[in-house]
């Protein structure tokens, strides 16, 4: 570890996960001794810690990346630091515009921190990687010319996202800062299927959006939501039991049917709960746990803007969480699972439908019936909303989520389900974190799985922008006004 200067700051970057540093502010009194710690920024993790001393008579910003410690000399170390402040610069650009639409000049300074002419620099550096376009600003009444708009550049990066689910195949093209150019989602029966022929399914599904991509676009991946236990690292399904499927190297067959290098794969809830964050109910929300109902019960949780993920990807399997020890035996072998009592099968058992009605078909039956005023559907819904409401009660009092994302077939029957999901909720629930925590539907539907396998590759263009670009980095020096880190994005 460097000397600290006396009456300095001290800037540490440390490894918070396997695509971020987080930055912390230290400083120091004027006898060197500790005064205080702050978080600052979270950086793309591109090397390892890095600890730069800067003057305190510079305030809180990264004014003179030159006096830097790692164990080298100084020209070098200088221009560590240097290619770090500027690959997190154009993250951070890339970031804002990907996320919050074009912006001016301007507003990116504003909503980062950077000065005016480091904004320009940025914004050159990702026209000319591609991944970033820039036009005219509206006319304003006051003096001056209007500031030029920037906006992500959709070719500049396209992904193709896929999601396999027992009832249906979907694939979508999108394109950086959002932009969807084709979809199409085929339901198909509940009957065994290899992993090979699903994706042979969802590689012909997806060819004919592929080719109406505008020419000159560039596919930098595919993101893949499955229905089941995951391993990120590697694009693994450890477990996809209403699919059939057991270690399954899902990514490797998904790579050789499709063509494409880049594939990622994680878990159906997981990419709901991104998709909701990032693009639909949960913006702005920094603790959020979203509740997916299909076959069974999915769950993913996001705490301060990360993905809760565990050790090897596999956290979130609430649905096999017991509550009910008399209840009924689940698939897993367990007795009980929350996906027993407000499951699909759970519901159609309560409302004495037949066992073959299921999916869409099922919901259809229960709206018209609820519409009606079948006793029977109206109680059956009730009691499944309890016991789903007592489930997210568990789960509130140790994530204390600010807000609940109800994702699919319950967030279609959301309407009939939400006073019972409420009340059920305050039963289990502890009282200050369930009162502080609202329950919503999800605001992008059957599609928030798919939004967030997007999401997943785009992440990564995002993070390292150089690395996905089509021109080598700004020569040295042109990024001379670039010192400032840019502040948190605030999404």
């Amino acid at each position: 570890m460097p000397q600290l200067l006396a009456g300095s700051r001290r800037f540490l970057m440390t490894r918070l996960n396997e695509n971020t540093h987080q930055l912390f502010d230290s400083a120091t009194n004027r006898d060197g001794s500790f005064a205080s710690r702050r978080k600052v920024a979270r950086l793309p993790s591109t090397t390892d810690a890095i600890y730069i001393v800067v003057s305190t008579t510079k305030g809180n910003d990264l004014q003179n990346p030159s006096r830097i410690s790692d164990g080298n000399s100084v020209n070098r170390r200088r221009g560590v630091a240097a290619e770090e402040l500027r690959r997190h610069n154009l993250s951070a650009v890339l970031d804002r515009l990907h996320h919050s639409g074009p912006l001016s000049r301007s507003e990116l300074a504003e909503r980062t921190g950077l000065n005016r002419s480091t904004i320009r620099d940025l914004i050159g550096e990702l026209v000319r990687l591609g991944l970033v376009e820039e036009g005219p600003g509206i006319a304003s009444t006051g003096p001056g010319r209007p500031s030029p708009v920037a906006r992500a550049r959709p070719d500049g990066a396209v992904v193709l996202a896929l999601e396999l689910t027992v009832d249906s195949v979907a694939a979508r093209t999108v394109g950086l800062g959002g932009k969807v150019y084709d979809e199409i989602r085929v339901a198909r029966h509940r009957r065994p299927s290899s992993p090979k022929e699903t994706i042979e399914h969802a590689a012909s599904l997806a060819a004919p959006l592929l080719a109406a991509l505008p020419s000159g676009h560039r596919l930098v991946g595919a993101g893949i939501a499955v229905a089941g236990v995951v391993r990120r690292s590697d694009a693994f399904v450890h477990l996809a039991p209403n699919l059939g499927w057991r270690d399954v190297p899902l990514g490797e067959i998904a790579a050789e049917e499709l063509g494409i290098e880049r594939i990622m794969l994680a878990n159906e809830a997981d990419l709901g709960a991104l998709g909701e964050y990032r693009r639909g109910a949960g913006r702005g929300v920094g603790h959020l746990i979203y509740v997916a109902g299909e076959v069974g019960i999915g769950t993913g949780i996001i705490i301060n803007g990360t993905p809760m993920l565990g050790s090897a990807g596999y956290a979130g399997e609430a649905g096999h969480n017991m509550i009910n020890p008399a209840g009924h035996r689940c698939r897993c072998g367990s007795i009980g699972c929350w996906e027993t009592e407000a499951g699909e099968e759970a519901l159609a058992r309560r409302a004495g439908l037949p066992e073959g009605l299921v999916g869409q078909a099922l919901l259809d039956e229960l709206v018209a019936r609820a519409d009606r005023g079948d006793a029977t559907t109206l109680e059956a819904l009730d009691e499944i909303g309890r016991w789903l409401g007592i489930g997210i009660g568990n789960l509130i009092n140790p994530f204390n989520p600010e807000l609940i994302v109800i994702g699919g077939f319950h967030s279609e029957l959301y309407p009939y389900l939400e006073d019972a999901v409420k009340r059920g909720a305050e039963e289990s629930a502890l009282d200050a974190p369930g009162r502080m925590a609202r329950i919503l539907p999800c605001e992008l539907g059957v599609n928030a799985p798919l939004v967030g396998a997007a999401e997943l590759v785009l992440e990564e263009v995002i993070a390292s922008p150089a690395d996905y670009g089509t021109t080598p980095a700004l020569p040295d020096g042109v990024l001379s006004s670039g010192g400032t880190v840019a502040s948190p994005a605030k999404l």
